[in-house]
């Protein structure tokens, strides 16, 4: 099997797929949200928390993939193993939702950070950052579309750029690190940022509301298991994941935590964004900051790039396994699924324009997306604790076990109005699953019919909520 595969996508270029996909904005941005939740020491338990339910996922990913190598699709076959075709469909249509939605945070950041440079684009969700931000989409996906090999090659080039800024930030902070600082409020938060954020002051209160900033950043380190079927080999696709996590943890505590040692917490949570930027503006000078901005613009393009691969390619998968429509899964000479980047990058463009409308927007949208892919994390983490359970492998078990609940308290953290939000996206998402049960003679059962009844009504229920503004968008 991984012979016929022999020139697809190397352990290197996979493993700076998944360091790029998560490398985007939320990590020059991540100090100060952090700062402003949280002091170090329930930062660190935070990390911690969310570092062995990311390491539980991935290492599900690397048992599943030894384990079941006929299973093509990686993640969204598994939840088809775990709950039937109708759990690979809401695995991968929430996948798919979460990539690109997740593009208008990118969007709006890197519209944000050219407007340092340039005055049009300023505050990133005005009509100008909002055409350019669709140029970018189409000069995405006419890339993407010229095959998804070249692609990786291109990002793996632009990951080595975009780190370079990151480990200057890295290495200047430990330069100006001192202990007296760090440790001066270790495990208690300022009173003015819990009364900000209306959170308890407890550690507990404070390792909470970090849990989902951390979440946000992690989103893609399973990017070597959606694109698997292009891996040079399954071993490839199992290193890079593994080496794409260590990779992030070192990288992204380093890059959260050791601030805390070279400003005060209030300097850190009130820093402006990119938070990084005047952190060194602060503690270094301006000209490290300009630095820190290239590096943001750099970063924002790579991993749009990224997830302009990813999502084309999750429909693509559902096509081929027969949970949308064929036509889903229609590849051009370049090997690349043209139908799905096509209709990706339409719903991009629309979605766009909600930036004129939604003052909040990159929150938003990061939200949003980290919500959406805690079903497919989970749906990963039943099918390893069932394939285990069959197998009576029990140390898998135990990390299954570890794999979902931590996704289930991870919803639960984020706040029950996205989850019900996130139902809304299911309603259109049906009609096209009906239609591929329809094209390919799949009976849809009792039981796929009372979960689509259920979570319709839920939909229902959040579109109401939202006009009456019961949730709030934004």
């Amino acid at each position: 099997m991984d012979n016929d595969n022999k020139k697809g996508i190397g352990t290197f270029a996979l493993t700076a797929l998944i360091v790029s996909s998560c490398i985007g904005t939320g990590i020059f941005g991540l100090p100060s949200q952090l700062a402003s939740v949280s002091a170090p020491g329930p930062a660190l338990l935070a990390w911690l928390f969310c570092g062995i339910g990311v390491l539980a996922l991935v290492l599900s990913l690397n048992n599943l993939s030894e384990k079941r190598p006929d299973i093509k699709s990686g993640l969204f076959g598994y939840a088809k193993e775990a709950c039937g075709p109708l759990g690979e469909f809401m695995s991968g249509w929430t996948y798919w939702i979460s990539a690109w939605i997740g593009n208008l945070a990118f969007a709006t950041f890197l519209m944000a950070a050219f407007g340092n440079f340039f005055s049009i684009f300023k505050g990133g969700q005005n009509l100008p950052s909002i055409i350019a931000a669709v140029i970018f989409v189409w000069l995405l996906t006419i890339l993407v579309n010229n095959g998804v090999e070249s692609a990786s090659f291109i990002n793996t080039i632009v990951t080595i750029c975009k780190v370079i800024p990151l480990f200057m930030f890295i290495i200047l902070v430990a330069i100006s690190f001192k202990a007296g600082i760090f440790t001066e409020h270790f495990w208690t938060n300022f009173a003015s940022n819990v009364a900000a954020h209306g959170a308890s002051g407890s550690v507990f209160g404070q390792v909470k509301a970090s849990v989902m900033s951390i979440m946000w950043v992690f989103i893609g380190v399973e990017g070597a298991s959606v694109l698997s079927s292009r891996a040079s080999s399954r071993k490839s696709a199992q290193k890079a994941t593994m080496m794409g996590f260590v990779a992030l943890v070192v990288i992204y505590v380093l890059a959260s935590i050791l601030p805390y040692g070279v400003l005060t917490q209030h300097q850190i949570a009130n820093a402006a964004q990119p938070a990084m930027g005047a952190i060194l503006k602060l503690a270094i000078g301006k000209w490290a900051a300009i630095i820190i901005s290239v590096g943001v613009i750099i970063s924002t393009i790579g991993s749009w790039l990224s997830w302009t691969m990813l999502p084309a390619e999750t429909t693509s998968l559902m096509a081929e396994d027969k949970t949308l429509p064929s036509s889903w899964s229609k590849l051009n000479k370049k090997k690349a699924p043209q139908t799905s980047l096509i209709i990706t990058a339409v719903l991009q463009t629309l979605f766009l324009f909600s930036m004129l409308f939604t003052q909040s927007a990159y929150n938003f949208a990061s939200t949003l997306a980290a919500a959406a892919i805690l079903v497919s994390y989970f749906l990963v983490g039943a099918y390893q604790i069932k394939y285990s359970y069959q197998n009576k492998e029990w140390w898998q078990f135990f990390v299954g076990i570890i794999c979902a609940g931590f996704e289930v308290l991870a919803a639960v953290l984020s706040g029950w109005q996205d989850m019900l939000l996130l139902t809304v996206a299911f309603i259109p998402g049906f009609f096209f699953y009906v239609a591929a049960c329809k094209e390919h003679n799949h009976k849809i059962t009792t039981g796929e019919k009372v979960a689509m009844a259920i979570l319709v009504i839920l939909g229902i229920v959040a579109i109401v909520m939202t006009c009456t503004g019961a949730i709030k968008i934004g």
